[in-house]
């Protein structure tokens, strides 16, 4: 009777593991669809005062979409750290801006409470965190 309880037990953690893995892609996706919305309302004003950054964030949309669509479809492991890796270059590029600019764009040094750079920060912040923790529950489900 205890190795039935065990197997029950065990499949139920089985399934839950992989549920929770299916809920991680479908948030991560969800949230670089709005990642990508954020710089799709900053990019009009980029082409005439950076087009350089205006060329960043079209590429950033574009490997935002791309990586939604690879987490619908498949969601492994790889798919998660490209979309942690994203975000933390996307944070990594906000924290430059916001302290020693870039070239061509100085005006941000300091701004650190414009509404949608700090949109873009949590949503960042949340993409990397879930990324993280689906791997982690990826590696621990196939031990």
């Amino acid at each position: 009777m205890s190795t039935i309880t065990q197997k029950t037990n065990t499949e139920t953690v089985a399934d839950n593991s992989r549920l929770i893995v299916v809920t991680r892609r479908i948030v991560v996706g969800l949230a670089l669809a709005c990642l990508a919305a954020i710089h799709i309302l900053d990019i009009p004003g980029k082409f005439a005062e950076t087009p350089y950054i205006a060329g960043m964030y079209l590429a950033l949309i574009v490997a935002a979409f791309v990586l939604m669509e690879r987490l619908f479809a498949t969601g492994t492991r790889r798919d998660f750290l490209a979309a942690a890796a994203l975000s933390t270059s996307v944070i990594l590029g906000f924290v430059i801006n916001r302290t020693v600019g870039m070239p061509g764009a100085m005006d941000d040094i300091g701004n650190w409470l414009e509404p949608l750079g700090l949109l873009s920060l949590v949503v960042e912040t949340f993409i990397v965190w879930q990324s993280i923790a689906a791997v982690v529950g990826m590696t621990r489900t196939s031990r």
